[in-house]
């Protein structure tokens, strides 16, 4: 059987950017048949996106972000196997949005590993979230827009809403939120080492836009919270010194045990419940 083709899908004005995530993807899908599109004029990422699927011919649509940088080899092999069962991955998300944020139900409902890499700073930060099941974890509501990976018959039928979010706030929570709630499969890979350069923008622009997602879902969000809007996500951190530390944290029994006393200390900070309603 063949192989199936790879589109990946950038939304970059930084030439610079888009040069260093093309040949990283290069190098991930040297084995599989494959283009990368780049958009470099979107006035919005959810208009960038859909200019990209209309492009596209790959079987596999990732659409990601200029800011990333993939560490594992196995990349290509491991979402297209699974995407035999799920229709879009994400690499952090959650099972249960009740907010803007996929981060704002908090643990246990969080999941998934991210590693960050400021501009100007000699230390990259591994942000876990919750690795209870290896390599990727189902049942999942939402996710991060940094990387999604998308079957070409998902990203077509589910598409982003350009009309609602007209600039480059949470494109991702609507296209992914829209997607469970059409019945799509959704997961997180736990298993695959990537460093984002950026931590999330959670100003003013960002709380405009969430203000239309609450809106457009306030029936669909479980126990909505608006509160839980803007703020940290609430994961557990380390600093490491380069990419070879990073690699070798990156591993199932660090990332579990690490849950389990994320999950710990904040069961053990939280406030008394009340017996009285």
């Amino acid at each position: 059987m063949p192989a199936p083709k790879i589109s990946v899908i950038v939304c970059s004005i930084d030439a610079m950017k888009f040069a260093r995530v093309s040949e990283c993807y290069e190098h991930l899908l040297t084995d599989y048949p494959h283009e990368i599109i780049g958009i470099h004029d979107a006035r919005s990422l959810a208009e960038g996106y859909n200019c990209g699927i209309k492009r596209a011919s790959g079987d596999i649509l990732i659409f990601s972000h200029d800011d990333i940088l993939i560490l594992d080899p196995g990349f290509a092999k491991k979402i297209t196997a699974r995407l035999q069962t799920f229709d879009i991955l994400g690499f952090v998300g959650t099972s249960r949005l009740i907010t803007a944020t996929w981060f704002g139900a908090a643990p246990p409902h969080i999941h998934g590993v991210i590693s960050h890499g400021k501009p100007g700073q000699t230390h990259l930060s591994l942000n876990v979230y919750g690795v209870s099941d290896w390599p990727t974890t189902s049942g999942i509501q939402a996710i991060d827009g940094f990387c999604m990976v998308a079957t070409r018959e998902t990203a077509q039928t589910v598409g982003f809403d350009a009309t609602t979010f007209d600039g480059f706030h949470l494109y991702d929570l609507d296209f992914s939120f829209s997607a469970y709630l059409a019945g799509r499969r959704l997961g997180v890979c736990c298993d695959i080492p990537i460093i984002h350069e950026s931590s999330g923008n959670f100003a003013d622009q960002h709380l405009h836009y969430a203000e239309r997602f609450i809106h457009k879902y306030i029936d669909r969000l479980g126990q909505t919270d608006a509160s839980a809007i803007s703020g940290e996500s609430p994961g557990r951190g380390i600093r490491l010194q380069d990419h070879h530390a990073l690699l070798r944290s990156w591993q199932p029994d660090l990332l579990k045990r690490a849950t389990i006393a994320m999950r710990r200390d904040r069961r053990n900070t939280a406030p008394p419940q009340s017996d009285h309603p």
